[in-house]
């Protein structure tokens, strides 16, 4: 029952800081990402990133996603997927560049340095698009090209890493190259499916049980099994949650489906994601690495807001709003630490450096909704 005090304790800590945050003018979701730091290592070390609460955080990630597929209009997404793919591609060239760059100085392996580049490559809009549902501007050309760059780049970042894997030495019996790409496209032409014809058929058919809360189960189950998917062929499962919550916008019951699983998400699940972002942190690295912290937290921060700029820019942005999007890219989040985990598995990083690159991912997570406010309150005041 001792996960029962832990959950009530981050519900209420999470709920308090949220409205300090608030208070203060700034995102809540950087009040509850601060209750992590404060709970976990870095802080009073109440709570432990141990399997239930990696769990709930994980189904967390996923409901914020459902939703924010739900909230948007697949119209823009399909209108902007163009700026969307400028922004991903330069996004993830430039950071992987300066980063292969600036590692090579501390570590003087090619191979570590270009592992760094892949990790600062990532992008988690998790973050991101808490804050846009925040604002109000999920459905516009910015968000809209946010979310479109964030799926491209989720793809290309994985089929890097499954390439680079081989080459920077892993033991890894992760598939084939072309098998993933096969994997990956098999899975898009089943989004199509799902998004046309299968989810109003589900949906018709939750409609007729008597069962209580039929339709809801029938999006939970919709939810989770995409996001599993996504998960075997390689992508990151909130991909496959998005595109769930896409295909059930297109629906008659989008409006129930997205009151009560706000409900579910927001009064438990999501408020633990936040949370566990923090709580691994070891603060003794701020001492100890703090030149290499302070360069790659610069380096993640303003390669992927330059990069995203520019990408706008391709699109015939204004000035602001290719901004805006380039500050919706900042954040790593989860997308960044499997990619961590996965290095330190095959030993493709030095133990020194894997507690400052988790910081340097946190406050890359910190700051990115500080700066996308600030740009999206330039654009939509």
């Amino acid at each position: 029952m001792a996960f029962i005090g832990i959950l009530c304790l981050i519900l209420i800590t999470t709920t308090l800081f949220a409205q300090i945050a608030k208070r203060l003018g700034v995102p809540a979701v950087i009040g509850q990402l601060l209750a992590g730091i404060l709970l976990g290592t870095g802080g009073l070390n109440w709570v432990e990133p141990d399997i239930l609460v990696t769990d709930f955080s994980e189904i967390g990630v996923i409901l914020l996603m459902f939703l924010a597929g739900m909230e948007s209009d697949l119209s823009l997404l399909k209108r902007y997927f163009k700026p969307g793919m400028f922004v991903a591609v330069l996004g993830i060239l430039l950071p992987m560049g300066v980063s292969w760059l600036a590692g090579l100085g501390p570590t003087g392996s090619h191979a570590e340095s270009f592992f760094f580049g892949i990790v600062l490559a990532a992008t988690s809009v998790s973050i991101s698009v808490e804050v846009l549902k925040e604002l109000g501007v999920v459905n516009t050309k910015e968000g809209s090209t946010i979310l479109g760059a964030s799926v491209v780049d989720d793809i290309l970042v994985v089929l890097i890493l499954s390439l680079s894997l081989s080459f920077l030495g892993a033991n890894t019996d992760s598939p084939s190259l072309p098998l993933t790409i096969v994997e990956e496209l098999l899975y898009f032409g089943l989004i199509f499916l799902i998004v046309k014809w299968l989810a109003p058929l589900l949906f018709s058919f939750a409609e007729k049980l008597s069962t209580t809360a039929s339709v809801i189960i029938a999006s939970l189950v919709l939810c989770f099994s995409m996001a599993y998917l996504a998960d075997i062929v390689g992508l990151s499962s909130v991909i496959g949650a998005f595109f769930a919550g896409i295909a059930v916008g297109q629906t008659k019951v989008k409006r129930e489906v997205m009151v009560n699983i706000e409900a579910i998400g927001y009064a438990l699940f999501i408020p633990v994601f936040f949370v566990s972002v923090g709580l691994s942190v070891d603060l003794s690295s701020l001492i100890t690495q703090s030149g290499f912290i302070l360069l790659f937290t610069a380096i993640a921060v303003g390669t992927k807001l330059v990069g995203g700029f520019a990408g706008g820019k391709l699109a015939r942005f204004s000035n602001q709003s290719a901004w805006m999007v380039g500050a919706g890219m900042i954040s790593r989040g989860e997308m960044a630490l499997i990619i961590l985990q996965i290095g330190q598995q095959n030993q493709l990083i030095a133990a020194t450096y894997y507690s400052p690159l988790v910081i340097v991912v946190l406050f890359s997570t910190l700051i990115s909704p500080l700066i996308l406010k600030y740009f999206t309150r330039k654009i939509y005041t």
